[in-house]
């Protein structure tokens, strides 16, 4: 873009791993078992890699049924891409994408966007399906406590996903045009004791160069959403405050718009 751009994060979000089991409140999912859920490899639910992570849990004797996205989708894209960090397997057999190359198996679903998903899930007795945090919560649907690199086993929610922006690194580059700092970052496996695995950042894409009145106004807003007033709305919407050095850097980066 001739004009420059300034990506500014704004807010972050959590990719879950919602399910539907009768008589089972809590469920552990290690990261040598989901991905390969995913790829299709593990199918039952008494399999003995869930049944070892979850003693005491009656687990039933019945197929997996994986409920996935039909359309192409940023969720995807931040499930897959995690899936693919931490599964060699799952990496060669679906890998990274907005529409991922799914098994062909009658036990994978596909439904448009989260709450077709969440629908899915909801209807279907042994499923599961991956949605963002916020459907879960909205509609109280079970999710799974994750493995992370640390080897802990960790619920999604506000502490665990601020856990993750912690230890997010920003490169250290600039854009083009704008000469902004990059502030895209990833965290396909974050560190962590309490960090929850599946956490994307949200960005808003302004013009560098543009109108000044538009240019101020566009500044104000922005430092309106990074206030207080407005982080402390995100988790009420199933959404996770930025962390005080993100916010830091979101200011910094906000100059760059004139």
């Amino acid at each position: 873009v001739e004009a420059g751009v300034v990506l500014l994060p704004m807010t972050a979000g959590e990719v879950v791993i919602a399910y539907n089991l009768e008589g089972v409140d809590e469920l552990r999912l290690p990261r040598d078992v989901y991905p390969a859920i995913f790829s299709g490899t593990i199918t039952k639910w008494n399999d003995p890699k869930i049944a070892a992570a979850n003693p005491g849990v009656d687990l039933p004797d019945k197929d997996i049924t994986v409920v996935v996205r039909s359309d192409s989708s940023g969720t995807s894209y931040v499930f897959t891409g995690h899936l693919a960090a931490v599964s060699e397997e799952f990496k060669n057999a679906v890998g990274q994408a907005k529409a991922p190359n799914w098994p062909s198996s009658d036990k994978f679903i596909k439904a448009p966007k989260n709450d077709g998903v969440t629908a899915q899930i909801k209807q279907i007795p042994g499923s599961l399906g991956y949605i963002e945090y916020g459907f879960a919560k909205l509609t109280k649907q079970p999710t799974a406590m994750l493995e992370n690199k640390a080897g802990n086993f960790v619920a999604p929610g506000p502490e665990s996903g601020a856990a993750t922006l912690a230890s997010v690194k920003f490169p250290d580059a600039t854009l083009p045009v704008s000469g902004a700092p990059d502030l895209r970052a990833w965290a396909w496996d974050p560190e962590g004791d309490d960090a929850y695995p599946i956490v994307s950042m949200t960005w808003l894409l302004a013009y560098h160069d543009q109108d000044d009145d538009k240019a101020e106004a566009l500044r104000k807003l922005v430092e309106y959403l990074v206030s207080d007033d407005a982080q402390g709305q995100a988790d009420g919407l199933g959404y996770i405050p930025l962390p005080a050095p993100v916010i830091e850097k979101v200011l910094a980066a906000l100059e760059f718009v004139k």
